[in-house]
């Protein structure tokens, strides 16, 4: 599979983790996880409710999520941040 960032998901990427090493790191690991094991229980990977219905959520850490999407084999990257921010 391969991962595309879409818009707002680049953005808060760098205003949200890349300031903050450790969740730099703990994303990038993270993120290899996904890929190797999409529904591995660290993850905590879920659908979401709502307006936000056609979207899917995992964690980072305690507080960060990467909402995404999966069209064919493209996994898109939507938006990162903690749970208020996103949802």
């Amino acid at each position: 599979m391969k991962i595309k960032y879409v818009g707002q998901f680049i953005k808060h990427f760098y205003r949200r983790i890349q300031p903050y090493p450790h969740l730099n790191y703990q994303f990038d690991e993270r993120v290899k996880l996904f890929l190797n094991s999409p529904n591995h229980p660290i993850l905590k990977s879920h659908k979401l409710k709502g307006k936000k219905k056609d979207r899917r959520a995992f964690s980072v850490t305690g507080d960060i999520r990467v909402v995404y999407f999966i069209e064919g084999d493209i996994i898109y990257f939507v938006d990162i941040g903690t749970h208020n921010q996103v949802y």
